[in-house]
């Protein structure tokens, strides 16, 4: 189809991606096609599909919409320079859509790039564009999510091998206990790999205690500390057969080398965490809040980003985070609940932003216990308490202030009081 000498009518694109190549399709505003294209997934293929975009129009200050289904990658990144719209496409709404083109339940490739193309042409107000996030902001958000990735990864490890001691090394548990993050300190692991069977734990000397203790770093109470170990060790506790042991502990020594990789992990991910969301602009206000330290204050700027068009108002964050309720009515039938749609992440950060505010903010502890009086359960209390906080973060950030707690909570603050 010859290339047309001017853009006299808006055009549409939608790209149907994969792992080797992705079928690209254009049409107009009134759903002709214009052309459709398989490039391949490298520096060619991108190069090809610009250069299609182009010869229909595609230009700085008018750019051509795209919709893909994928929101990552270095075919996104290719398409989201200058100002061009990128609009990510769930796959359940696309799927939903191409129902509407045919009953047939047929699908391709290039069928689906037309598909997407037809969204926008037809919905594009309905769905919404990838946030013009800066790039220190989008490094953040990488950072913050593998940081937490390799926490959630680290704290199952650590149960999988609570789970394996718990059945032939009880006396492990009871070493640990006292301590916090338990199996995830350096003395946890360090003496669990110089005896990871109870046989070889009853023979450590106490000069042995005091050495993997002195390694694992601890400067204090190590006599003590050293003593204790040896008495717990050495106490009266149900044992395997020798070789069920030896092999429970070979197992448990694997599961502690991997143990020790993921705390390693998570720590130098925290570090650089800190690093990168104290250079960002709104790092002073985030840490303003209370219940917000740096590395839960960067997940929370990783979800919700720094461009300032991204939510209309704050109903829109906290639909986003899922702390507003949401409403469904029909007929007779009439429930407020809590959303299952939700940005997963956001909502977990919340969780746990709201729960340490207690601690450090009179208003939002009386929110919360007042919440907890007029019948909430603490999951409810904690997420409209979030709710709430979210929404003062949103006005902040717009304004450019800092968290004030008599504004924040003048009721709560003056019955309290």
């Amino acid at each position: 189809m010859p290339a047309p000498k001017g853009r006299s009518n808006l055009i549409y694109c939608g790209i149907d991606w994969a792992e080797k190549h992705h079928d690209v399709a254009l049409i107009d505003d009134t759903g002709q096609l214009l052309a459709k294209r398989r490039i391949t997934d490298d520096a060619a293929g991108y190069r090809l599909l610009l250069d299609l975009l182009a010869e229909y129009g595609d230009a700085e200050d008018a750019p051509i919409p795209i919709a893909i289904e994928t929101s990552r990658g270095l075919l996104v990144a290719a398409l989201r320079q200058g100002n061009r719209k990128v609009f990510a496409i769930n796959p359940m709404a696309a799927a939903r859509y191409r129902d509407r083109h045919g009953v047939s339940r047929k699908k391709s490739d290039p069928g689906d790039a037309l598909v997407l193309a037809n969204i926008l042409r037809t919905d594009m107000p309905m769905h919404r564009p990838l946030p013009a996030d800066t790039d220190l902001a989008r490094a953040i958000a990488v950072l913050a999510r593998a940081q937490q990735d390799a926490t959630w990864n680290r704290q199952q490890i650590a149960n999988q091998l609570r789970s394996l001691l718990r059945e032939y090394y009880p006396a492990a548990l009871d070493a640990f206990a006292r301590w916090t993050n338990g199996l995830c300190r350096p003395e946890a692991l360090e003496l669990l790999k110089l005896a990871p069977t109870p046989s070889q734990a009853a023979r450590l000397t106490r000069a042995q205690l005091r050495s993997a203790l002195n390694r694992a770093g601890r400067s204090r109470g190590i006599e003590a500390e050293a003593d204790r170990l040896r008495e717990v060790f050495r106490g009266d506790y149900a044992s395997q057969p020798q070789l069920v042991e030896d092999a429970l502990g070979k197992q448990a020594f694997a599961l502690l080398r991997q143990l020790e990789a993921a705390c390693l992990a998570a720590d130098e991910l925290a570090e650089a965490v800190g690093e990168s969301f104290l250079q960002h602009p709104d790092a002073k206000v985030i840490l303003s809040f209370p219940g917000l330290g740096v590395q839960l204050g960067a997940r929370v700027l990783a979800e919700i980003g720094d461009d300032r068009q991204r939510f209309v108002d704050a109903r829109g964050l906290k639909a986003y985070a899922g702390s507003a309720p949401v409403t469904r009515a029909s007929g007779k039938k009439h429930h407020v609940g809590r959303r299952m749609v939700k940005n997963d992440r956001l909502n977990h950060a919340g969780y746990l932003w709201a729960f340490s505010a207690l601690r450090s903010s009179p208003g939002a502890d009386a929110h919360y216990r007042r919440r907890r009086e007029q019948g909430d359960w603490h999951a409810a209390a904690q997420r409209h308490l979030f709710n709430r906080m979210i929404g003062q973060l949103y006005h902040c950030l717009q304004a450019g202030e800092l968290f004030d707690e008599h504004i924040a909570f003048p009721a709560e603050l003056a019955t309290a009081a």
